[in-house]
């Protein structure tokens, strides 16, 4: 695969993180990696932030309709204001 089309596939899943970050459906099934499913995406923000110590989350994603977020990603839809569920603020503060 030439170098520029490598680069403009890099530039348009980047691109569709973005949006699938602005639009995103808290309400679908997701898994977190390595191997934890949840019936929603919420639940699963929920757990990877409030119960996996924050060393173990870098290197764990979160995969929602067949988008890839990681550990960034996790935590900005989890402080979104969209974000559906309360917040632990005890576990928080200890994270």
């Amino acid at each position: 695969m030439p170098k520029q089309e490598s680069t403009n596939r890099v530039q348009e899943q980047a691109r569709k993180q973005v949006r699938d970050l602005n639009g995103f459906d808290y309400n679908a099934p997701a898994e977190l990696f390595p191997n934890k499913r949840f019936d929603t995406a919420a639940e699963a923000l929920r757990f990877a932030v409030e119960e996996i110590p924050a060393p173990a989350l870098m290197g764990a994603f979160l995969e929602v309709d067949e988008a890839r977020f990681g550990a960034h990603e996790i935590r900005y839809l989890y402080e979104n204001a969209a974000y559906p569920l309360a917040h632990d603020v005890i576990r928080r503060a200890r994270g």
